[in-house]
This record gives structure tokens, C-alpha cells and sequence, in this order.
């Protein structure tokens, strides 16, 4: 005896496997959406670059805590303008403005016969110096 498949029967089974297609599809879908939300923004202009705050710095805290300022500020880059450059001496393609963190109040204090600035409040202001 030969059964023979009717297309009623041809057509439920094709139905199903698109179902579970469907299915696999809509699941792998939601995750792919929940894993780039879930994913924090983040501003890679300064990754790896905290806020301008007291940090205690552990090389010279021996003796007694010594606190310096670490961290990152303001900082752009933009094309110059035209009308900068032509007041240049040497036309420079790339303008930039930065701010550094920097102690607003400081005392000198001596760690092992080093003078050694202790800082007590930081805040974004001119930058003294660029290390190269």
C-alpha cells in the first residue's frame, strides 16, 4: 500500500518550516535590537579619559597622601577660516582650542627630599604647558 500525499498535507508541512524560518528569524531579530540598545553611547573623543578631579597619586603617597589633578577637558580641532588664514604668517590648514585640567589651588609640600606640589581643587582652565 502506497499513501500518497495530498497537497493539503504538502502545503501544512511548507507552512511550518516557514513558521519556524519566521520565528528563528524574528528571534535572532530582537536580540541583534536588545544588544545594540542595551550597548552604552559613548563619546570616543576622549575614551580612556576621565573627568578633571583630584586623584591621589601613588608614587610619592607614602609617607602621606598626595593629591595632583588628572583627566581630560575641552579640546577641539576645525578647519581654519579663510580669512584667519590669510592673516597667518605660516597658514595653517587645522585650528585648535583645548583647556587643561589644572590645580586651583595647590602647596608645596617634601616627599623623599623632593619638593612636591600637593594639589587641593582642579578645574578646566589655559593649558601651561603640552607634553610631547
Amino acid at each position: 500500500m502506497k499513501k500518497e500525499l495530498s497537497f493539503n498535507t504538502i502545503t501544512a508541512v511548507t507552512t511550518m518550516g516557514s513558521v519556524k524560518s519566521a520565528g528563528l528569524s524574528l528571534l535572532l531579530l530582537s536580540f541583534l535590537i536588545y544588544s545594540a540598545d542595551s550597548y552604552p553611547n559613548l563619546d570616543l573623543s576622549n575614551a580612556g579619559c576621565g573627568e578633571c578631579t583630584l586623584r591621589r597619586n601613588n608614587f610619592f603617597s607614602k609617607e602621606h597622601p598626595i593629591y595632583q589633578c588628572m583627566g581630560c577637558c575641552f579640546s577641539r580641532a576645525y578647519p581654519t577660516p579663510l580669512k584667519a588664514m590669510k592673516t597667518m604668517t605660516v597658514p595653517k590648514n587645522i585650528t585648535s582650542e583645548a583647556t587643561c585640567c589644572v590645580a586651583k589651588h595647590s602647596y608645596e609640600t617634601e616627599v623623599f627630599n623632593i619638593r612636591v606640589r600637593n594639589h587641593t581643587e582642579c578645574h578646566c582652565s589655559t593649558c601651561y604647558f603640552h607634553k610631547i
